[in-house]
């Protein structure tokens, strides 16, 4: 049975409880502010639903993570990032960032980055907890994605790419750059043949409950203003 949140607690259900069908749906409700997210993500779900539906909560068994010492490139994407076509920086521009993945797409119907989401993974940012990665082209900004950084293990949310390879570029220096911070893990949330085509696997959803239990509480030493 779905548990929905009271919006006077910030509890959510043991992560066991989740259902099998659809895979990982926790609870439904609560609201999107700031300590309830960061509350979910600790817990180990995340919100994911479309305008017209309920608030949804999710902890899908199993998760798909990427270690950042497995990271895989091609040899044909090395050879294109070696030849210097786009800068990358870290929280210059997250609003223009999370507009972007918010955008439509050819293959999807609607956005499941609401206004509300939006919204709140904003104020995330402002709390130093939501972060950006720009992907510029000659002074445009061409590709991007951002997620949450928790202890040491960043929470991948979106990304979206608006030139050939951009947000691959922009994926591949973020997971670098997390790995030379002392980052232990990457939330992927679902599989999809982009990620585990740079490495990405999945675990069962209770190893992740470990990997939080052990990682979210230490320290990294990430700079995202350097």
């Amino acid at each position: 049975m779905l548990t929905w949140l009271q919006r006077d607690s910030l509890s959510f259900p043991a992560l066991e409880k989740a259902l099998q069908e659809p895979n990982g749906l926790l609870a439904a409700g609560g609201d999107l502010s700031p300590e309830r997210l960061i509350q979910a993500y600790r817990h180990g779900c995340f919100p994911w639903y479309q305008d017209g539906q309920p608030l949804l909560w999710w902890s899908p068994d199993p998760r798909t993570v990427l270690f950042p010492a497995e990271l895989h490139v091609s040899r044909s994407l090395a050879k294109f990032l070696r030849q210097g076509h786009f800068q990358i920086t870290f929280d210059q521009a997250f609003d223009e960032v999370i507009n972007a993945c918010a955008g439509p797409r050819s293959y999807a119907d609607g956005t499941w980055i609401t206004s509300p989401m939006q919204t709140a993974y904003r104020q995330l940012h402002q709390r130093g907890i939501a972060h950006s990665v720009e992907v510029w082209e000659a002074g445009e900004l061409v590709g991007g994605l951002y997620g949450l950084a928790m202890g040491r293990l960043f929470f991948g949310e979106s990304m979206f790419s608006h030139a050939s390879n951009a947000s691959k570029a922009g994926f591949v220096h973020l997971v670098k750059q997390l790995q030379a911070w002392g980052f232990a893990l990457i939330d992927c949330q679902m599989p999809t043949q982009h990620l585990h085509n740079f490495g990405a696997r999945q675990i069962p959803r209770a190893e992740f409950a470990v990997q939080l239990q052990l990682y979210l509480d230490q320290p990294s030493t990430a700079d995202w203003r350097s």
